[in-house]
């Protein structure tokens, strides 16, 4: 049993290292990447992540995950408040990092990968749309996390199984909304960004938790072992 700080740090290093990987992939080498190599830059960090901070925190790296984790009583609200500050503070440093790269040559930093819809953004869909697209996508993306975790004969794939969820949701999320199904992510560039960025923020943070409650739920009636 680890102490609850090396959880949390283990949480606030991982989230750090999702957001510095995947959210500066999109930012930096998204024209050279395209949606499918930023997808792999986010599921690639998961699955690199589970296998080293996986066992000492459960790598959540997200604060939808954690949410679904107290939910299906699997951590105290304690561990959930302290996961999800250790989420945020290590998105808003991995952020700030990729700040400071794209700064350090002299252009104005408007893009870290943040989220976003309407005008100018993907193809430009609604608040409403990006609200229930992002609950599906969460939705879709906890729902995986719950199945491969319920099974112990499954976790040493569960890592490669989580990585490659996070990916496949990406890869129809990239063009509509940038793909949060993570708070602490799109908390992380909004902060620093402000404008635009931050006045959708509401959408990437409640959406999410939607999601992984109804996850939970869908879990709970259509995928328990024991029913």
């Amino acid at each position: 049993m680890h102490s609850p700080i090396k959880k949390y740090l283990s949480e606030l290093i991982g989230t750090f290292v999702l957001v510095l990987f995947g959210c500066g992939s999109a930012a930096t080498a998204g024209a050279q990447l395209g949606n499918l190599g930023i997808a792999f830059a986010f599921g690639l960090s998961i699955i690199a992540l589970a296998y080293v901070i996986g066992p000492i925190s459960g790598c959540h790296v997200n604060p939808a995950v954690s949410l679904a984790m107290l939910f299906n009583k699997k951590m105290s609200v304690a561990d959930f408040i302290g996961y999800v500050v250790a989420q945020t503070i290590g998105a808003v440093a991995g952020a700030g990092l990729l700040y400071a790269i794209i700064d350090s040559t002299g252009t104005a930093v408007t893009n870290l990968g943040q989220n976003g819809f309407g005008a100018g953004y993907g193809i430009g869909i609604t608040p409403i749309m990006a609200f229930v697209v992002e609950i599906v996508l969460t939705f879709v993306f906890i729902y995986a996390i719950l199945g491969v975790t319920s099974d112990e004969s499954k976790g040493s794939v569960a890592g490669i199984v989580i990585g490659l969820a996070l990916a496949f949701v990406h890869i129809l999320g990239i063009g509509l909304t940038g793909t949060s199904v993570n708070p602490a992510r799109s908390f992380g560039p909004a902060v620093l960004l402000g404008g635009e960025a931050w006045s959708q923020l509401w959408v990437f943070v409640t959406a999410p938790f939607v999601g992984a409650i109804l996850a939970v739920i869908a879990f709970r009636v259509l995928g328990s072992r024991k029913a």
